[in-house]
């Protein structure tokens, strides 16, 4: 049986490699690569994100990931965000904004990502998630606990923004820190966790598996 393929997006992004290992220990093919041809080719497109909202903007346009990401969808070819990775899939980020604009994401979800509201900021730990019924990505990890590592989060269902529509709404699934926000979105080809599941021990393995039987 042939290994799916997989590219996870080289931009400049923080380390990534224990993404790209972990992939590889769950059944992938892994290129790490900005190529055009590789992301167009690739069954599965992994964005991954650390640092900041604007940072990872600016970087992933050098590479021309926007344009690249919009032609996969279209086509209705996976991708999935991992981290701040998911967070400029919304609208809009506060974070560094001050008195200025909101700084513009990829667009992909209607939403602002907006500093969190808890005690304790960043949310550096394992915390429990809430999956919808149904959820593919969570199949048999619905309420386990994953890795978080932000101080930023999306905090509004981007499906109560959408309104009705011919298409199936996103699903969200929520934890909470402080404040309930989203741990993760599920919206056909595109699929996004807050979390590292590279980085999220069993239930991480499992998620990224689920992820690659869509594939």
């Amino acid at each position: 049986m042939r290994k799916p393929t997989v590219v996870v997006l080289s931009y400049g992004s923080g380390n990534v490699r224990s993404a790209v290992r972990a992939l590889e220990r769950v059944g992938a093919q892994v290129e790490f690569t900005a190529d055009a041809a590789a992301v167009e080719a690739a069954q599965g497109l992994v964005v991954p994100g650390v640092g900041a909202f604007a940072s990872v903007m600016s970087q992933l346009a050098a590479v021309d990931a926007p344009r690249l990401i919009d032609r996969r969808l279209a086509g209705g070819r996976p991708v999935l965000g991992i981290c701040v990775g998911m967070q400029v899939l919304f609208e809009s980020s506060t974070e560094h904004a001050d008195d200025q604009a909101a700084t513009a994401g990829l667009g992909q979800w209607p939403g602002t990502v907006c500093r969190l509201e808890a005690p304790v900021v960043p949310h550096m730990g394992w915390s429990e998630v809430r999956a919808p019924q149904g959820s593919r990505l969570f199949d048999g990890v619905a309420h386990e606990r994953f890795y978080f590592v932000h101080s930023y989060a999306a905090k509004t269902d981007p499906a109560s923004l959408l309104g009705p529509g011919p298409t199936r709404p996103p699903q969200a699934t929520w934890a909470t820190h402080g404040e309930d926000f989203l741990a993760a979105v599920e919206n056909g080809a595109l699929s996004a966790t807050q979390f590292h599941p590279e980085k999220s021990g069993d239930a991480g393995a499992q998620l990224l598996r689920n992820w690659l039987a869509t594939l």
